[in-house]
């Protein structure tokens, strides 16, 4: 029995070895599925201003108030808790725009299933905000929804919005001839 339990006690190590030295090893380390460059070029926290900077009319929904200061908390925003939610409830990667949309599939009660008690704000806002979020992200349109997405990446990953994009044709190719022949 001692003998089975020191096998398996050494193979745990060398797997767990294993994976350190990967992770080490990896020349772009991450967090939260987000490249490190990137997670140090952009603060979560400061996410949302730039948001509201580039979607003016979107909803703030910052009525809501503290339960430390009696006050409303203004900087307390839709967009600041769906990052978090998103981020650090969610563990999600903010520089995929699938992963956003899954979010907001959450939101839309279409995808997971969103805890109150786990909510961003819910612990330091007299009022739980998960209902009157979900309401105002349901009435948005779609268009609204996208360009919220479209903002969130191009944030988070600025590099990725400056690269080229492939040349489109509205013209329809016709097929090559042939291409059977090379496979003899």
């Amino acid at each position: 029995m001692l003998v089975k339990f020191k096998s398996v006690f050494i193979i745990a190590c060398i797997v767990s070895g294993l994976v350190v030295s990967l992770n080490i090893s990896q020349t772009k380390p991450v967090l939260f599925g987000i490249p490190s460059a990137v997670a140090q070029r952009v603060s979560p926290s400061d996410v949302w201003q730039q948001v509201y900077q580039k979607l003016p009319d979107f909803p703030k929904e910052n009525k809501y108030i503290s339960k430390e200061t009696g006050k409303v908390a203004e900087t307390n925003t839709l967009v600041s808790r769906l990052i978090r939610y998103h981020i650090y409830i969610k563990e999600r990667s903010p520089i995929y725009r699938f992963d956003w949309k899954l979010t907001l599939a959450d939101y839309l009660g279409a995808n997971e299933t969103m805890y109150d008690t786990t909510y961003p704000g819910s612990d330091i806002l007299r009022q739980n905000p998960l209902d009157g979020d979900r309401a105002a992200i349901a009435s948005l349109s779609r268009s609204q929804r996208d360009a919220l997405v479209q903002a969130l990446v191009n944030i988070f990953s600025p590099d990725l919005q400056n690269q080229p994009t492939p040349p489109t044709s509205t013209t329809p190719q016709q097929p090559q001839t042939g291409g059977a022949e090379l496979l003899k």
